[in-house]
């Protein structure tokens, strides 16, 4: 006698555009032991279709750093229409995690194969005093002055196709260090410094790695002709210094076919910035007539 097989549940594949707070999370991809943002999505899925799935990424954030538009998918079941499912997750998530769209994709589309970039924005707060309403999002470097104009220099020779071994963290299964760079920006606004890189894709580590030498070619401890010898004789034994976490942001992924319009996924990480004139709030004390009677 045949035992009887399960009927397939036919199924759609939902795209999520997603954003997330790093500074309590170890990273993106599932771990145990540990809270992670893919865990934390797949346990919603699964407390609303009442089994388990798995969420595909297009990119893996290391602990601490932040997305402003990550993008997974996953296979969906039921008659929840696609779009519906950012408020259904967003009711069983924690506050440092939100779904900020979702929509249906074709079952050939993926998230991390179909993508055609990266985009990551690291900040650098520089003003000698901390302050707490930066610290979760920039790195504080007040130890020197940094000249963003070095830093924009020593990044214009890494566009195009390298291999940036030099900016490898070891532990990682990719078999090459092949990147192909596609922008490469430096700005300063105040005391922030906003460093974009663009590629293809990112090698495990590799721009907390590559902006922590920065900041030595920036501070001037470091040559130009030093920096780039560094990363195109592949000597990763010298490079020493890689930029905290929370100073790096997941900015967006890009796709040549995307259900989303852009104000969901581009430019979605507010810039920190600071008046550049502080207006005066009260008059200078040698024009107070302390005489006078206030009106009532």
């Amino acid at each position: 006698m045949l035992e009887s097989q399960p009927v397939p549940r036919p199924t759609h594949r939902v795209a999520l555009v997603i954003q997330y707070l790093g500074t309590h999370f170890h990273g993106w991809q599932r771990q145990k032991q540990h809270r992670t943002v893919q865990e934390e999505i797949e346990t919603a899925i699964a407390q609303v279709q009442g089994f388990h799935v798995t969420l595909h990424g297009a990119g893996r954030t290391d602990a601490g750093v932040h997305a402003a538009a990550q993008v997974a998918h996953f296979e969906a079941t039921g008659f929840i229409p696609p779009q519906k499912w950012a408020s259904i997750l967003n009711s069983y998530l924690p506050q440092d995690i939100l779904i900020r769209a979702a929509a249906s994709v074709d079952h050939h589309w993926h998230a991390r194969f179909s993508a055609a970039y990266r985009r990551y924005r690291y900040t650098i707060y520089t003003e000698p005093r901390p302050n707490l309403f930066v610290r979760p999002f920039s790195w504080h470097y007040y130890y020197a002055p940094l000249d963003e104009s070095l830093i924009q220099a020593a990044l214009a020779p890494l566009i195009g196709k390298h291999h940036l071994a030099a900016f490898h963290r070891a532990g990682s299964k990719r078999q090459h260090s092949w990147v192909e760079v596609q922008a490469a920006e430096c700005h300063r606004s105040g005391p922030f410094i906003h460093i974009e890189i663009q590629s293809n894709g990112f090698l495990y580590g590799m721009v907390r790695l590559l902006v922590g030498m920065l900041a030595q070619v920036g501070s001037s401890k470091l040559t130009l002709a030093s920096f780039t010898e560094l990363w195109k004789t592949e000597r990763r034994e010298k490079v020493k210094h890689a930029a905290p976490p929370q100073g790096l942001c997941l900015l967006r992924v890009g796709y040549p076919e995307f259900p989303f319009p852009p104000e969901i996924w581009y430019e979605t990480q507010p810039k920190l910035v600071f008046p550049t004139n502080i207006p005066l709030e009260y008059p200078l004390a040698d024009h107070l007539d302390l005489n006078s009677t206030p009106l009532s």
